[in-house]
């Protein structure tokens, strides 16, 4: 049974990062929050294209590797593809590269008219939406063959799929550190602890894991 999940990062005080900028698309202070995720090997191997074998194998590579187990299909917001960045490239393909590190169907979420697919290396193909969430995640779901959808993000959109209760699985990745501005993660999503078991776990490298399970 196809199941939807999402994985994302907040610091000690509940923020996620802000302030994209074409130099840093992912905000200013993703480096601080995703070091203990980059730093593995998963991670090395699937997004750097290091096969080398270097990279932490500890508890933070154990969910590095589950984010990239049994996804057959992704949603993302237009800003995670580089839609706001880029709005009128015809040419913008996405911050990944000629091979991202998806290897399914992605479909970008956008309120414009929608571009003519991307297909790029390593099986992964660029659908761009403008429709509901909801509407999205079907057909997101009918492509995925059984398999789970992931919502890569960013941020906002991550957090309409689960004020709209779509989510089956949350994994949250709580790096110690403070940034006192950005995102709020948790806002508006009260009691999300009373409809998820939550789980909690801590890594070698200070990071917290924190999962609700539906």
């Amino acid at each position: 049974m196809t199941r939807v999940r999402i994985d994302l990062f907040a610091s000690l005080d509940g923020y996620a990062p802000a302030d994209q900028s074409p130099e840093q698309p992912m905000g200013a202070d993703w480096g601080r929050l995703t070091a203990a995720w980059t730093a593995t090997r998963t991670i090395h191997e699937r997004v750097f294209g290091d096969t080398s074998g270097v990279g932490t194998t500890g508890v933070d590579e154990s969910y590095a590797a589950a984010h990239f187990e049994g996804v057959g299909a992704e949603i993302m917001g237009a800003g995670m593809f580089g839609l706001h960045t880029f709005p009128d490239d015809p040419d913008w393909t996405g911050w990944w590269g000629d091979r991202p590190p998806f290897g399914t169907p992605v479909y970008v979420l956008t309120h414009t008219a929608p571009r003519p697919p991307i297909s790029l290396a390593g099986g992964t193909t660029f659908h761009f939406r403008c429709a509901a969430i909801e509407d999205v995640l079907v057909e997101a779901t009918e492509s995925a063959g059984g398999m789970d959808v992931r919502v890569g993000g960013g941020t906002g959109t991550a957090r309409d799929f689960l004020r709209a209760g779509l989510v089956d699985d949350l994994h949250v990745m709580i790096a110690p550190v403070l940034l006192g501005h950005g995102i709020r993660l948790w806002d508006d999503l009260r009691g999300l602890e009373l409809t998820h078991k939550m789980a909690t776990e801590a890594s070698e490298s200070g990071t917290i894991h924190v999962t609700f399970t539906r």
